[in-house]
């Protein structure tokens, strides 16, 4: 058996599909599958320098502190 991935690029084959599954001849895996969304964590990994980050994180706190003391 092979299996395929298979885009399509109108609707009306999704029908046909369905009705090949239901004379045998073919068997829908998934519906509906899309890419794959990378992690946050790793689409931003990289972008600021370790320096950059301690400074962030300092900014951060300081702002917080100064929005707690209103």
């Amino acid at each position: 058996m092979d299996t395929m991935l298979i885009q399509l690029t109108n609707q009306k084959a999704a029908g046909l599909l369905h009705e090949l599954e239901e004379l045998n001849l073919i068997k829908v895996l998934k519906e509906n599958i899309g890419p794959e969304k990378p992690k946050l964590s790793d689409k931003y990994r990289g972008i600021l320098s370790k320096e950059e980050g301690k400074k962030l994180n300092e900014h951060i706190k300081q702002m917080r502190s100064e929005w707690n003391s209103i």
